[in-house]
C-alpha cells in the first residue's frame, strides 16, 4: 500500500485570499497548452494552412471559457439534473465544484465551431490542430483531483492502494493518477508523435477521441462512481463509460473513413 501525501488543497495564502492548487492546474493546463500551440502555429507546414500566434491566441481564449462553462453545464445535464432543477440557482455556483470532461469537450467543440466559422476555417481541421493539446490539460486536472483527495477509485487490497481522507478507512485505487497517466501522459505523447505532420481531416481527432474513450472506459473499472447515480446497469457501466460510446463510435469513424482524393 503507498502512502497518500496528503498535500494541503491551498497551495498560496495571502491574508484572506487562498490560492488553491486546482485552480493552478486550470492555469497550468492553459499555459501549456497556449505555448504548445504557439510553437505548432510557427512551423512552416501549419503556417502555410493559416495559423498563426495572433490566431492561437484568439483561438484558445475562446476554447477557455468553452472549458469553464461546458464542465459545469455537462456535470449539471449527465451527472446531477434533479438537484439542479430544485435548486437552478446551484448551477452558476461555479466555485462549488462538479466538472466533467464530457462537457467540457462539449463547450470545447461548440467555441471551436462559431470561432471557424467566424475565421473561415474548416472546423475539423480546428479541431485537429486542438486535439494534442488537449492531454496536458487532462495531466494537470487529474493532478489536481489527486492533490484535493477526490474521485478515488475503489476499495483494493493491491500495492497501489491508498487511503484518502474523504475516501474511509479502506486502500482505494489512485485513480486520478491513472488517468493522469493514460489520459494525459501517454495521450499527449502518442497525439503529439502522430501529428507532427499534417495528417487527412479528421485523422488526429479521431486517434484523440478513440484513445481517450479508451482509456476512460478502462479506468472507470476501478473508479469509484458517483454517489448520486451509482452504477447504470450490469453491476458496472458508469455514466463515464456510457458518455464514452458516442465518442469511440465518433473516433473510429473519423480514423477510418474514406479519404477524398
Amino acid at each position: 500500500m503507498l502512502a497518500y501525501p496528503n498535500i494541503s488543497p491551498v497551495a498560496l495564502s495571502l491574508g484572506p485570499v487562498q490560492v488553491h492548487w486546482y485552480g493552478l492546474m486550470y492555469l497550468f493546463a492553459f499555459l501549456t497548452g497556449w505555448g504548445l500551440a504557439r510553437w505548432r502555429a510557427s512551423r512552416p507546414a501549419w503556417a502555410a494552412a493559416g495559423w498563426s500566434g495572433q490566431k492561437v491566441d484568439d483561438l484558445l481564449t475562446w476554447i477557455m471559457l468553452g472549458v469553464v462553462a461546458g464542465g459545469r453545464f455537462g456535470y449539471v445535464l449527465f451527472y446531477d439534473l434533479p438537484a439542479y432543477l430544485d435548486q437552478p440557482s446551484e448551477i452558476f455556483k461555479i466555485g462549488t465544484g462538479g466538472r466533467t470532461f464530457h462537457g467540457r469537450l462539449i463547450g470545447v467543440l461548440l467555441m471551436g465551431w462559431w470561432w471557424s466559422r467566424r475565421n473561415k476555417k474548416k472546423f475539423m481541421d480546428v479541431v485537429d490542430f486542438v486535439a494534442p493539446l488537449v492531454p496536458p490539460g487532462l495531466f494537470f486536472g487529474r493532478i489536481g483531483n489527486f492533490i484535493n483527495g477526490e474521485l478515488w477509485g475503489g476499495v483494493t487490497d493491491g500495492p497501489l492502494g491508498m487511503v484518502f481522507p474523504t475516501g474511509g478507512p479502506l486502500p482505494r485505487h489512485p485513480s486520478q493518477l491513472y488517468e493522469a497517466g493514460l489520459e494525459g501522459l501517454v495521450m499527449f505523447a502518442v497525439l503529439w508523435a502522430y501529428s507532427s505532420k499534417i495528417r487527412p481531416t479528421g485523422r488526429v481527432s479521431g486517434l484523440f477521441a478513440v484513445l481517450y474513450g479508451v482509456f476512460r472506459f478502462a479506468v472507470e473499472f476501478v473508479r469509484q462512481p458517483d454517489p448520486q447515480l451509482g452504477y447504470l446497469a450490469f453491476g458496472w457501466l458508469t455514466m463515464g463509460q456510457l458518455l464514452c460510446v458516442p465518442l469511440l463510435i465518433a473516433g473510429f469513424w473519423l480514423l477510418f473513413r474514406p479519404v477524398k482524393a
